[in-house]
């Protein structure tokens, strides 16, 4: 996950507006919401706000290290990683 964000912070404006960013943030996104019904099921899911091209790596960074926190079996954790190598092949970093 890391080396994902590491590449977003180094990729160059263009690949950021051509998508990079915005698989970024959709994974974000997703990640937020499964620490959301894990941590507090049955509540109003709340969405990320979308903080711009250039904060998207520090976004996935703070969302993957939450869901972390609260994944409580190997099989969620090779779910978590499998999105995130995706996320990064359609971003193109």
């Amino acid at each position: 996950m890391d080396l994902f964000a590491d590449r977003l912070r180094a990729a160059p404006q263009s690949r950021l507006q051509r998508g990079a960013a915005a698989e970024a943030l959709g994974l974000a996104r997703e990640f937020a919401r499964r620490t959301q019904v894990l941590e507090e099921p049955g509540t109003p899911l709340r969405e990320m706000p979308d903080a711009g091209m250039f904060a998207a790596a520090d976004q996935i960074t703070v969302a993957v290290h939450d869901l972390a926190l609260v994944l409580s079996d190997e099989g969620q954790v090779a779910e978590a990683v499998r999105l995130v190598e995706e996320a990064q092949k359609r971003a193109g970093v």
